[in-house]
């Protein structure tokens, strides 16, 4: 911790993950080691899309950001050697300058959105001002979805990932959840 960060009243609680990662898309197949702090106002389900959109983009430069707790800093952010951000990833429904603002600094920008209606309805209000925006892709994780991954959420956790022709595998604890990420927009 820096020591600019003021008073901490609520601590982050830590989360450990060890996450296998066979995506056949990308040609990415590591297990990755994490360390996610989640902010008191975070909800579990909120952090598990960001452990799911880790896994989507999964890279050893691939790091999870402050998130919640600092405003324009991106939920996950890769970098490349000279520190320039490569890709810049929002999970839930960011407010809309923050997008175009981080598309700006970035190479790439990915919002996964989640939460059925309320990201549908972001979507609508949104997508007119996004679609300018040419390095930012939306990709939509279906409500269900969200709901399930929260359930596997732990204080030490091992989840297998598979990627296959856009669909996706996560196994957890005996369980496994199959879907399909929706791309609202392509980058």
């Amino acid at each position: 911790m820096g020591d600019n960060d003021g008073p901490m009243a609520l601590k982050s609680t830590i989360f450990k993950a060890e996450l296998q990662v066979s995506d056949l898309d990308r040609n990415h197949f590591a297990t990755h080691s994490l360390t996610i702090a989640r902010h008191p106002s975070e909800t579990d389900e909120r952090m598990m899309v960001r452990l799911l959109a880790f896994a989507l983009n999964a890279d050893d430069r691939l790091e999870f950001g402050r998130g919640l707790s600092s405003e324009d800093e991106p939920d996950l952010v890769k970098r490349d050697l000279t520190g320039a951000i490569e890709l810049w990833i929002e999970v839930g429904l960011p407010d809309e300058r923050e997008i175009r603002k981080a598309s700006g600094k970035s190479k790439e920008v990915k919002v996964y959105l989640y939460g059925g209606r309320g990201a549908a309805l972001w979507w609508s209000q949104n997508e007119a001002a996004l679609e300018r925006l040419r390095n930012v892709s939306v990709v939509e994780i279906p409500d269900h979805v969200a709901e399930q991954v929260e359930s596997l959420a732990q204080r030490t956790m091992r989840l297998d990932c598979t990627i296959q022709d856009g669909q996706v595998w996560l196994a957890a604890g005996g369980e496994t959840i199959h879907f399909e990420p929706a791309t609202l927009k392509s980058a």
